[in-house]
């Protein structure tokens, strides 16, 4: 196989049709989770560490999607737990200790539900995450790589990850090491799991936006704060859930 943004296209695509085709029950059943925890007026808590956050983004706070949202952040441990900013580095995510201190310093009340996403599904802070809440007895929707997530030791003491404590679990399509185009000299470029993680996040929030509008229920969805009238409306609905949901971090 080439090298080349062709080659990465055609990847990226038979992927993306792959994934679309695999994961159809599995979106259903995460937005029928979903779904019934909005109307028991839950909140859905997105996280990922890494470029899995990108995953968190797609869930929380942007125009077209749900505003009952909100993100979880290992920074915010600095930015609402006042810890120092060096606390934060690359391997933070493989502390489980992390994920109690986020929990609690999260706006969490019994009835809300949580996406998570990591393409591993193994390092320890995530891992942790994925235990606390499922003892909390919040629904759990995972977002993960299937086939990099096998390969994997686990990092967690319990030697267990993501996908063992979910109620649903959505398989992103990447391959292990995510990268698609192998190099001549080893190694490989042109990673796919936050593309796909992207298109089963926005999958999701249209399934369960269809199931409030067969119940009668307008759907509490987010307009771009960038055209006339945005920000009233999105000010008005978000008012709603005040002190739930956190913007801005």
């Amino acid at each position: 196989m080439t090298v080349s943004a062709d080659a990465y296209l055609a990847v990226v695509t038979e992927t993306i049709g792959r994934v679309a085709a695999e994961q159809r029950q599995n979106v259903a059943d995460a937005a029928d989770l979903i779904a019934a925890a909005l109307q028991a007026d839950g909140v859905v808590h997105a996280f990922g560490t890494g470029h899995s956050e990108a995953l968190a983004m797609e869930i929380a706070g942007r125009a077209g999607g749900l505003v009952p949202t909100n993100r979880i952040a290992l920074r915010d441990l600095v930015l609402v737990g006042g810890d120092p900013a060096d606390v934060l580095g690359p391997k933070l995510e493989r502390d489980p200790a992390v994920a109690h201190r986020l929990y609690e310093l999260a706006p969490i009340r019994p009835q809300d539900v949580f996406v998570l996403a990591s393409n591993s599904g193994v390092n320890g802070a995530m891992v942790e995450f994925a235990s606390v809440v499922k003892e909390r007895g919040h629904g759990l929707v995972a977002i993960t790589s299937a086939q990099h997530s096998a390969r994997m030791t686990s990092r967690h003491p319990s030697g267990r990850k993501l996908a063992d404590f979910a109620d649903v679990v959505l398989d992103n399509g990447a391959p292990y090491g995510d990268a698609t185009l192998p190099l001549p000299g080893g190694g490989a470029v042109g990673a796919v799991s936050s593309i796909t993680a992207a298109l089963l996040a926005q999958q999701i929030v249209a399934e369960v936006v269809a199931r409030l509008v067969a119940v009668g229920q307008r759907p509490p969805v987010y307009l771009s704060a960038n055209i006339t009238g945005g920000d009233e409306h999105n000010a008005e609905l978000e008012a709603r859930y005040a002190g739930r949901i956190r913007r801005g971090s």
